[in-house]
């Protein structure tokens, strides 16, 4: 695969995805244990929108690998190495990403193993991390890609 032009339309609607994902946790009862876990709907929702946002966020790697550099990746530990060896992340960005896509896999393929009180956790104090690695991106599409 040779490398393209990286779609500015797919970036911007999949971060638009991130952050509207993200906005509508935030509006959920998340600093409010009893009331969070009292209602499935805000499990269920937390579960979706929290899934979701990560999802997009591995596809802006991926979509950055294959147009941006004609590296196709299919795995999601796969993009986040692979966009450190490509100099879109850093080392502690890269090491990070592979630690969520581990936790995306799990939502995925084992949900079951993922309590109410992990999904809160994981809420409550890491989203920040998925709009950073964003950011990241984004950085560098504007700076080194001049997007």
């Amino acid at each position: 695969m040779s490398p393209g032009t990286v779609d500015e339309n797919v970036v911007a609607q999949r971060t638009r995805w991130i952050r509207e994902a993200i906005a509508a946790l935030k509006e959920l009862p998340l600093s409010d244990r009893q009331a969070f876990l009292g209602n499935k709907h805000n499990v269920a929702a937390a579960e979706s929108y929290l899934r979701r946002s990560l999802e997009a966020l591995f596809d802006v790697g991926r979509h950055i690998l294959a147009k941006g550099f004609g590296c196709p990746t299919a795995e999601y530990k796969e993009i986040a190495r692979n966009l450190f060896e490509k100099n879109v992340i850093g080392k502690d960005d890269a090491d990070l990403m592979r630690k969520i896509a581990g936790y995306r896999n799990r939502m995925v393929h084992f949900y079951n193993e993922i309590s109410p009180d992990e999904l809160l956790e994981i809420c409550l104090h890491h989203t920040g991390e998925i709009e950073t690695l964003l950011e990241r991106m984004l950085h560098w599409l504007r700076t080194v890609r001049g997007k």
